[in-house]
């Protein structure tokens, strides 16, 4: 390209193609802030910006396109918290479901007696037991396996089809959508842990009569690493429908979060 070509290309970007830039780049910023891949810990933040950016720039054309967007300080107060609205229900659902893997790891970790063994999370910085970090890096696996960030771009892309720049978000029904998602974690977190749960409990109970039967039997030193064998077992062959649980999780995140944004 010539700097001539260059030139009149920058002559020809005005005070409404930077307002849009920057309200693009609001709204697609939540997902390099809570999404699950998009804002993980692998990713340095230079990369993550830099890809938020030109992700924004992108867009841009597409969203702009016909919008008659203001210059004001007030009136570019309220479309940068709608902005905030719409990208942040997206990746809240997508993290939400991302919250839920890893809260049944949790609890699988306290249960099966993994919880002893807290180790440093590079997905999330934080110290995690050994079954929290193996469901979030099977989970992110499954993610990236059955195209999440492509399902999550698709819906940010959707958002200004469906709620334009200048437009006007449902923000009660955004509020009590995030509500809901927020809720349903712990069910769905039970609902992952269940079969291991069942297994350890019944292990338990099993070895509970054993001790009434053999009182001498030293339960705990005997019981504890059968029952985290078991836990083990479960968890290999559970993880095998993992995948199929996350496929209807993020088809049923990303359209739920969009059915939110234009709901009356």
């Amino acid at each position: 390209m010539s700097t001539a070509q260059i030139n009149q290309l920058l002559s020809s970007i005005g005070p409404s193609h930077v307002v849009a830039f920057f309200l693009v780049l609001v709204r697609v910023a939540p997902l390099f802030v809570i999404a699950p891949l998009f804002s993980s810990k692998y990713l340095p933040p230079q990369v993550r910006a830099a890809v938020g950016i030109g992700l924004a720039i992108g867009l841009t054309g597409v969203a702009a396109h016909g919008q008659r967007l203001p210059t004001g300080a007030l009136a570019l107060g309220g479309l940068v918290i709608e902005q905030l609205l719409v990208g942040g229900a997206l990746a809240f659902a997508l993290a939400a479901m991302f919250a839920a893997v890893q809260a049944a790891g949790s609890v699988l970790d306290a249960v099966s007696g993994f919880s002893f063994g807290a180790m440093l999370n590079p997905l999330t910085g934080t110290q995690d037991a050994i079954l929290t970090q193996l469901y979030a890096l099977v989970g992110t696996a499954v993610f990236i396996g059955l195209g999440g960030e492509a399902w999550a771009l698709r819906g940010i892309g959707r958002t200004f089809d469906l709620v334009p720049l200048s437009g006007v978000v449902a923000a009660r029904s955004v509020i009590d959508g995030a509500v809901s998602m927020f809720t349903s974690i712990l069910t769905s977190a039970l609902e992952l842990a269940a079969p291991v749960m069942l297994a350890v409990v019944v292990t338990d109970v099993a070895f509970g009569m054993l001790s009434r039967v053999v009182p001498q039997l030293n339960v705990f030193s005997v019981g504890f690493p059968i029952r985290v064998g078991v836990a083990v077992i479960v968890v290999t062959i559970s993880l095998s429908f993992l995948g199929g649980w996350l496929g209807n999780q993020i088809s049923g995140s990303v359209n739920g979060a969009l059915r939110e944004l234009v709901a009356i």
